[in-house]
């Protein structure tokens, strides 16, 4: 499986393709041990995109993705990659989209593979208020790629 490391502003991110899609971009580094680990022109636009995003340049990426997930998970992200660039969407209001409950779509957030890519750092509680987010420090990373993209925070 085709990966390697990329270094953001926001920390390294460990990107993995499989047979033409990317599957996965971790937070941390890809490890020593595995195998494989040859780019492909795929990972190498996947770092242009990444580049594009985080110089301000790219709102949106196109990219061949396929996240391993449930079928929640998987209509939970369709909709996190519809919230606009400098946006957010509350975790209720993806909730009452999908007909289930906040924490469902807190729990499936925290579960995607693709961060940045997926947008999850895009969704926020009902207050306003930044929670829940697994990547790099933590919230602390959610308010640096809202801000990163012109989100005004309270």
């Amino acid at each position: 499986m085709p990966h390697l490391t990329y270094q953001s502003p926001a920390g390294s991110l460990a990107l993995f393709e499989e047979n033409g899609t990317l599957v996965a971009c971790k937070w941390g580094q890809v490890p020593e041990s595995a195998t494989d680990s040859q780019s492909s022109s795929l990972l190498t636009e996947t770092c242009q995109q990444l580049d594009a995003y985080f110089s301000g340049d790219l709102k949106q990426f196109d990219l061949p993705l396929r996240p391993a997930g449930t079928r929640f998970q998987k209509s939970l992200w369709e909709l996190l990659q519809r919230i606009p660039y400098g946006s957010t969407q509350t975790y209720g209001d993806l909730a009452k989209t999908l007909g289930t409950a906040a924490r469902a779509v807190g729990a499936a957030c925290g579960k995607n593979a693709l961060p940045i890519i997926i947008p999850c750092h895009r969704v926020i509680s009902a207050t306003g208020k930044l929670t829940g987010y697994t990547g790099g420090d933590g919230i602390e990373t959610k308010r640096a790629l809202l801000r990163l993209e012109g989100y005004r925070l309270e």
